[in-house]
């Protein structure tokens, strides 16, 4: 029986379950590879090739291929997982992150800095809902 997911119903976030952790295991794994020079080397020379050594899914695999960030988190990736194959492509943390929201690098930053997005729309749906009263002791 799956569990309550309240949380679910946050507009344009994914959260990182136990779940999503089992969806992305093999993705998530691959990424954790790319630490080691010889992965790396690898991975650059024939990025398929390599990708079809891990049990991912076709999926997986056209968005790992793509650079669909965003694709590979639906997919259970985890960011900090997927962070590796950014600094495999010699990007940083803000280019990849500008990249999932659309921004250039520069404009992520400048967010940042103004205190990060809006909140606006962004909000669990039930958040709206009157506070429910204190069970008394």
């Amino acid at each position: 029986m799956a569990l309550d997911k309240p949380y679910k119903d946050v507009p344009g976030t994914t959260i990182f379950d136990a779940d999503m952790s089992r969806l992305g295991y093999h993705l998530n794994q691959f990424c954790m590879s790319l630490m080691k020079p010889a992965n790396r080397e690898r991975f650059k020379a024939d990025e398929r090739a390599y990708l079809d050594e891990w049990p991912m899914t076709e999926e997986q695999k056209l968005a790992v291929l793509a650079r669909d960030l965003n694709r590979c988190i639906q997919l259970g990736g985890n960011i900090y997982f997927l962070a590796k194959i950014g600094a495999t492509d010699g990007k940083s943390f803000q280019q990849m992150a500008g990249s999932m929201t659309g921004m250039s690098e520069q404009e992520y930053r400048d967010m940042m800095i103004r205190g990060g997005r809006s909140i606006e729309g962004n909000r669990y749906v039930g958040e709206a809902a009157p506070a429910r009263p204190q069970e008394k002791s």
